[in-house]
């Protein structure tokens, strides 16, 4: 054997040794584990103030209020922030801003449950994937991580969701990792730190992934995993522990994120593509006695609607992407559909800061495509995907995704129908404050990020 040779087998042997370490909290025995502590702590509590703006009333517009309704000729009156009324019949009051929607249509806030925002984001490098925080690839077990601590306010893909009328995000880790960290939901406005957008009501969240990106992410350095069934065994075997350190009362800090999840006091969102690979986490949640919140990119979910409608378990799907990998190539365009059809929860997302400018279109997509299956998908109905499903999978259902008495007033009037390709947002509004008028010739904030940068193709 040459020395080469020997050093990588040396080198192997290390890594794994120090991967059975970290499973079996041996690592953490050493420095003595701590009492299970009760509830979930947040490192980084939100400091979010909401933005002012006047008492509104916004009058005569064809309202989609999220909540499955349609309103022809109808108004909203906001006040201190929050939605009064909503209706047909309403008088318009003398101590506010009277906004003239006639013609107009108004949806709440766009949510878009899936993104990487200021954690993947421009400028765009040609190497871009070295500048990009949204992997930590030194080991595949990363629960102990948050997204928001890599988050870059200055990204200018913020002010571009806000603009197309999304007013609410969840970012996430990527999907290298069986278990990549824990996610925040956050507000699409300016700030120089993310706890000050970052919403307070918010679900914390947790992020998985199986399939074929912790295999390709491993596997291709001689790392564990290589297979779905590295996957799933060493999912199983961090769940293991932490169901020990529940009944023992002591528990590793690596494994307190688990802990909290197994005790509902985390949301679960899982990166998956195949109907098989959903079908093994559906076990392994009967298995450990824990809740998947939902299925993100589930491009086959499909196939098992029923299983996720009676396991109240929801899918995030896309509109119509196919084919970039083998785990893609059995998607569908009536995805979405076929899933409403079945009662299951069904939300669209980005995971791109191109799409993500684009939901109201993506929804129009998959509204199409379940009418050309036999699926008839009302608008009303299409309008939830991008509002108040997304809502209730985030935790954030009793605030808004819907344009009712006592919600945040997150809303958005387009010049036109929302699921045309030719409507634009005219104006967006967050907590009752006007966040973004195209009237007003701003249509973007530009950021410090977008100054001075050389074209792609020059960037050496």
């Amino acid at each position: 054997m040459s020395e080469t040779g020997g050093f990588r087998m040396v080198m192997s042997r290390s890594v794994c040794l120090a991967f059975v370490l970290l499973l079996s909290g041996c690592d953490e025995v050493a420095s003595g584990s701590d009492p299970l502590e009760t509830g979930h702590t947040d490192p980084f509590p939100s400091t979010y103030m909401p933005p002012e703006g006047p008492d509104l009333f916004i009058k005569g517009a064809k309202i989609f209020d999220g909540a499955g309704n349609l309103y022809e000729k109808a108004s909203i009156l906001v006040r201190d922030g929050r939605i009064e009324a909503l209706g047909t019949d309403l008088e318009t009051p003398e101590d506010v801003e009277l906004v003239d929607a006639a013609g107009k249509y108004v949806t709440p806030g766009i949510i878009d449950p899936h993104t990487h925002l200021g954690n993947a984001g421009p400028p765009f490098y040609e190497e871009k994937i070295d500048v990009w925080d949204v992997n930590e690839t030194s080991g595949p077990y990363n629960q102990q991580l948050h997204a928001e601590t890599a988050i870059r306010t200055q990204d200018p893909t913020f002010s571009r969701f806000r603009e197309a009328g999304v007013t609410t995000a969840q970012v996430l880790p990527g999907s290298a990792n069986l278990f990549g960290g824990q996610g925040v939901v956050i507000r699409t406005l300016d700030a120089v730190s993310v706890q000050e957008i970052k919403f307070p009501s918010a679900a914390p969240s947790l992020k998985m992934a199986c399939g074929e990106n912790p295999k390709y992410t491993y596997g291709e350095k001689d790392r564990f995993p290589t297979s779905r069934m590295g996957i799933v065994s060493g999912q199983r075997h961090v769940f293991r522990k932490a169901a020990q350190a529940m009944k023992s009362g002591e528990v590793a800090p690596h494994l307190k994120p688990i802990v909290d999840l197994l005790r509902g006091e985390l949301r679960l969102h899982v990166h998956c593509y195949t109907s098989d690979d959903m079908a093994i986490l559906l076990a392994m949640s009967q298995e450990f006695d824990f809740q998947i919140t939902a299925f993100h990119h589930a491009a086959e979910a499909y196939k098992i609607a029923d299983r996720l409608a009676a396991a109240d378990v929801c899918a995030v799907v896309w509109a119509d992407w196919w084919g970039f990998k083998m785990e893609i190539f059995d998607a569908v365009r009536a995805n979405a559909a076929i899933l409403e059809d079945a009662g299951a929860c069904v939300a669209l997302h980005s995971d791109s800061g191109i799409t993500g400018q684009r939901l109201p279109i993506e929804a129009s997509k998959a509204m199409a495509a379940g009418r050309r299956a036999g699926i008839d998908i009302s608008p009303q109905e299409a309008i939830k995907w991008i509002t108040s499903s997304p809502a209730r999978m985030l935790g954030i259902d009793d605030q808004t995704g819907a344009l009712e008495p006592g919600k945040r007033a997150d809303l958005v009037i387009w010049s036109g129908d929302p699921f045309s390709i030719y409507t634009l947002s005219e104006r967006v509004y967050i907590d009752g404050a006007l966040v973004y008028d195209r009237a007003a010739g701003e249509t973007y904030h530009t950021s410090d990020l977008e100054l001075g940068q050389p074209a792609l193709e020059t960037v050496q």
